[in-house]
């Protein structure tokens, strides 16, 4: 078959659900010439997020947590760039690659959604002066935020302004918020013994939820053993305290208190991603609606997949937004997509899960496999050996068993990752000083 006559399955999204449909497509397709495979990602690599916490923490070097695009597909044709528009009417999209700044306009037949979600700054006001946690740069930018904290804090001779500069907020409850406080209690034990004037007591952790459960991804049993867990590492935790306002000096609560806080964290949940904003195709709570088999049922060239779906289950409820599902999703939309060239009926994804581990720092953790609720250092155990199996390859999990094991031997390094180097290396051209020095 010719190339004018291929079928063009274009991906956006370099996430679990548009790496592995494309890994997918590729296998399902591996004998056949008419099918071109396109993903479209603003990164050219996959990120491993689950292990981000430990990433921004300094357990695993933040290359380790990542794998290259290109050396995970064999015949799709990868392209880094930003996505700008979707034409669904002439089944085109445009995407522009920076900082260089190429064009690219590509044309499809299939279209796979996988571009996920993205924090949700629209709840509370202020949400701006928050951190995310979403990114590679997320991570780096906190462990870089709290190292810098520190570092003036134990120079610092003003107790309030002391206090605020190690105070942090987490806003959020969930599962995303108690990994992350998780590993966050145990960096900072690490590092408090490297500043003479900082004690681990003078550290506030605070923890925020506006609902009335903490954990409510978790079982009640196992969401009161982490909790038990945390409060024992000083961590204060606030259900029913819904936040008002964020600000650069620190939190407003609902009930006008003002807690100064020197960082804030954002883990209350996933909003749309504002590409899908503009597209004419029905949505729930800003994510795509489609059919159990994650075909748009308006326009059935369309698919999507992981965070930025709405996927029903058999009892018509959304999947919950987690790796594991998208893992799993990426492999029924491949197949979809060959049966639909095929003319054949396609398969509804129907998975039930089989549990759910989180990671608590300090070899603890909570988890439920299967119908087996396992806590503490089996739980911790359990959930390093199962991300460990999903890196892509062997290389990649070499490296991460290798830091993981350096890091039960060594205390955490404080260095701060420069993300800005260029703006302290150039010179400015009316600075002869600054040139001369920069020669001696």
């Amino acid at each position: 078959m010719s190339a004018a006559h291929k079928n063009r399955v274009v991906i956006v999204g370099g996430g679990f659900g548009g790496v592995y449909t494309a890994a997918a497509l590729e296998k399902a397709t591996a004998s056949a010439e008419d099918t071109d495979i396109t993903l479209i990602s603003r990164d050219n690599y996959l990120l491993i997020t689950p292990l981000l916490f430990e990433a921004g923490s300094g357990v695993l070097d933040p290359r380790h947590v990542v794998c290259p695009v290109r050396q995970l597909l064999n015949r799709t044709r990868f392209i880094m760039a930003d996505v700008t528009h979707i034409d669904v009417e002439s089944h085109h999209i445009d995407a522009i690659h920076q900082p260089g700044g190429h064009r690219y306009h590509v044309e499809y037949d299939q279209l796979v959604l996988a571009v996920g979600g993205i924090t949700n700054r629209a709840i509370i006001p202020g949400s701006e002066h928050a951190m995310a946690f979403k990114t590679l740069a997320d991570a780096i930018a906190l462990r870089n935020r709290i190292i810098d904290a520190f570092e003036q804090a134990d120079v610092e001779s003003d107790p309030a302004r002391k206090k605020q500069l190690l105070t942090i907020v987490i806003i959020g409850a969930g599962l995303v918020g108690v990994e992350l406080v998780g590993e966050l209690t145990e960096f900072l034990s690490n590092i408090c013994g490297t500043y003479q004037h900082i004690r681990y007591e003078e550290i506030k952790v605070l923890m925020c939820e506006a609902g009335a459960t903490f954990l409510k991804e978790m079982p009640d049993g196992q969401a009161a053993f982490a909790k038990t867990v945390l409060e024992k590492r000083r961590v204060e935790i606030r259900i029913n305290t819904p936040v008002a306002e964020i600000s650069p000096q620190g939190v407003t609560l609902k009930d006008k208190t003002f807690i100064p806080a020197n960082l804030t964290l954002l883990c209350a949940g996933l909003g749309s991603h504002p590409l899908l904003a503009d597209l004419p195709i029905p949505k729930q709570h800003g994510r795509i609606v489609v059919q159990p088999t994650m075909q748009c049922q308006q326009r059935p060239e369309i698919w999507a997949i992981g965070d930025c779906a709405w996927i029903p289950d058999p009892e018509g409820k959304p999947y919950p937004q987690l790796a594991q599902h998208a893992l799993r999703e990426a492999r029924v939309l491949a197949a979809n997509i060959c049966r639909k060239g095929r003319n054949e009926a396609l398969a509804p994804f129907v998975y039930k899960s089989l549990g759910t581990l989180a990671a608590l720092g300090h070899y603890d953790g909570i988890g439920r496999v299967m119908k087996v609720q396992v806590r503490g250092f089996a739980a911790w155990w359990v959930w390093r050996t199962y991300y460990l199996t999903q890196m892509p390859h062997w290389s990649r999990r070499l490296r991460v068993i290798i830091d993981w094991t350096v890091a039960l031997f060594f205390h955490y390094d404080v260095v701060k990752l420069d993300m800005n180097s260029s703006a302290h290396t150039e010179l400015k051209e009316d600075d002869p000083a600054e040139a001369a020095n920069s020669k001696t």
